[in-house]
């Protein structure tokens, strides 16, 4: 892992890697100064083996959210046996669904699997990483994620014994 310019918040496990004010050399791309960059690394405590909502937490570590008219915010996951997916965020059976799904899906014991040292979760894991993908990107809208009523960021674990996951938290906007 890099060397961050702030260290870590050992009360929520964040270190703030960057944060700009008004930059006049972005104002060409959105015809106003204004612009900021907000970036954090944010550690999720470890979690069983399947599908969690995780928008409630990601947003517990952005206040400065709060800050922004309009924006983009993107949440990348620095890890390749688990991943982020947005999903349905009111009922628990599709996120029980999604990984019955993935567990038939992308077996364990796949006869043609080569890369099997770190056991029978470790290679299924990395697939269904690349599948699902590591990052999503949401709009920002006053103050807020301008997720669909039904929508949430999910984090796929899709380890029997994963540590912490770190994602990298960047907001840009106005």
């Amino acid at each position: 892992m890099p060397e961050w310019p702030n260290g870590p918040d050992s009360k929520s496990g964040v270190r703030i890697l960057r944060t700009e004010g008004s930059n006049p050399s972005l104002s060409a791309i959105g015809g106003s100064k204004g612009f900021m960059w907000v970036q954090k690394q944010i550690v999720l405590a470890p979690k069983p083996r399947g599908f969690h909502l995780i928008t409630r937490e990601l947003l517990a570590h952005l206040p400065e959210l709060r800050g922004f008219k309009t924006g983009l915010a993107q949440f990348f996951l620095c890890h390749t046996s688990a991943s982020l997916t947005l999903n349905e965020n009111a009922d628990p059976s599709v996120r029980a669904d999604m990984e019955a799904h993935f567990a038939h899906f992308v077996p364990e014991n796949a006869s043609y699997y080569r890369h099997t040292l770190e056991g029978p979760d470790d290679m299924p894991a990395h697939i269904k990483s690349s599948l699902l993908g590591t990052s999503v990107i949401v709009p920002i809208g006053g103050g807020r994620l301008l997720l669909g009523t039904w929508q949430g960021i999910y984090l796929g674990e899709h380890r029997d014994r994963a540590g912490a996951r770190t994602v990298i938290a960047t907001l840009f906007g106005e």
